[in-house]
């Protein structure tokens, strides 16, 4: 496994991430293609034996049943010194105050929440899941520096929103002397390329890591355009990367893994890897070849032909943050 810094940090990740939001009672979220405990346990393993050691989850994930999992898996194949564990907050969990979003109410309890599921005394990198518009940046900002001060949280990050929302965030915490932002979690994949506008700029500028979520835009990048999976029929997000716009890029990411001799997923992966802002894509895991491809892409070294072959299909899209 090779490793790489998270942002301008000195946290070293591995340069997989393992992410947690397919594992979870199936009963208990939205998404009825998770995995229960004993289906999710050989894919725990696996990342272990792997060393991918950097873990993502959320306390909305499956209701809350990712965290526990994860907590109990890093308890039955690893220690958790081992493993740099990250989840979020801002979700909504239940109806009361402290239910959701990033007021100072809610953050405190939710992170107490996180830590009792994960079985731990603290967070490696804590998410902002979304931006709250109704909370004072201040108020978040304060209270997440009172995490890291209290020891619950080493690192702070955030995920899926606007360039100039993250800014107006990481600004507050510059000016007040407060625990900046390390790491970005957006999506950004060969089909999902908006974040380049801003977001990425920002981020190199400011020494912040991303760890982007779905770098196999959901697993449509992986396969020829005409096939279809249990997931992508199902999952109104997955079926947002069924544009017409989409299939040249789908197209270029087989005939670059054709003329390689390459599952296609390891060119997909291998063309975010390659962009020197990535820290650690995260990667979703559900069959044994998922994490074996992954791991697999960091010793894919793509040339700027083929970089250049991938991108240039590529089509704006309006709605880039989610």
């Amino acid at each position: 496994m090779k490793h790489a810094r998270l942002g301008s940090t000195g946290l070293r990740v591995s340069r997989i991430g393992l992410g947690c939001m397919s594992y979870g009672d199936p009963g208990t979220g939205l998404h009825r293609w998770t995995l229960d405990e004993d289906a999710a346990a050989p894919f725990f393993r696996q990342a272990v034996e792997l060393g991918v050691t950097f873990w993502d989850t959320a306390n909305v994930y499956q209701g809350g049943t990712s965290e526990e999992f994860v907590g109990r898996a890093i308890r039955r194949f690893s220690r958790r010194e081992d493993i740099v564990l990250a989840t979020k907050v801002s979700g909504r969990m239940h109806d009361g105050p402290g239910g959701s979003g990033l007021s100072r109410r809610a953050i405190l309890e939710q992170v107490d929440a996180s830590l009792r599921r994960l079985g731990t005394d603290y967070i490696d990198v804590y998410y902002l899941h979304r931006f709250d518009p109704e909370t004072p940046v201040e108020e978040t900002v304060a209270t997440l520096d009172t995490l890291v001060r209290d020891g619950k949280v080493r690192y702070l990050g955030a995920s899926s929103m606007g360039t100039w929302q993250f800014a107006k965030l990481q600004h507050t915490a510059v000016v007040n002397g407060w625990t900046t932002f390390a790491a970005m979690q957006d999506q950004y994949n060969v089909l999902k390329r908006e974040e380049e506008r801003d977001m990425i700029p920002f981020c190199r500028d400011q020494g912040v890591g991303l760890t982007p979520y779905s770098p196999l835009a959901k697993g449509r990048a992986t396969r020829p355009w005409d096939e279809q999976t249990a997931r992508s029929s199902s999952d109104e997000v997955a079926r947002t990367f069924d544009r017409d716009a989409d299939k040249p890029v789908v197209d270029a990411v087989q005939a670059v893994a054709e003329a390689r001799g390459l599952p296609m997923a390891q060119v997909a992966l291998a063309w975010v890897l390659s962009k020197p802002v990535v820290s650690c894509p995260i990667v979703g895991a559900t069959k044994p070849h998922h994490l074996n491809d992954a791991v697999a892409a960091l010793d894919v070294e793509l040339t700027a032909d083929e970089i250049a072959a991938l991108e240039a299909p590529y089509t704006a899209q309006d709605n880039y943050w989610w």
